[in-house]
């Protein structure tokens, strides 16, 4: 059983924007903060933003005032507004429950490159 897609990823140029999406099953979206994370090659998987259930967010230092984690409760959706883009955010990007994750994704790739 699939229980997470993301999408919207893609090739930008330093200073873009994007804005990646993630379906969530209902029992990882209901019960958990959602966080969008990412794996750069040769790096661990780090997480970049969280929205809790009552939607308080909260950012990584390296992306705060530049990414903002939304959500769509009955669509069960997560999704990050990614701005002003830089190379070193080039990495698979992927979304989970906090307290209680579940089977990761595929992900998303996003590439900076002039």
């Amino acid at each position: 059983q699939v229980q997470l897609v993301e999408s919207g990823g893609g090739l930008v140029q330093p200073g873009g924007s994007l804005r990646l999406s993630c379906v969530a099953s209902g029992s990882i979206f209901r019960f958990n903060a959602m966080g969008w994370y990412r794996q750069a090659p040769g790096k661990q998987r780090e997480l970049v933003a969280h929205i809790t259930t009552s939607g308080f967010t909260n950012y990584a230092d390296s992306v705060k005032g530049r990414f903002f984690i939304s959500k769509d409760n009955a669509q069960n959706t997560v999704y990050l507004q990614m701005n002003s883009l830089k190379p070193e955010d080039t990495a698979v990007y992927y979304c989970n429950g906090l307290q209680r994750p579940g089977s990761w994704g595929r992900g998303t790739q996003v590439t900076v490159s002039s």
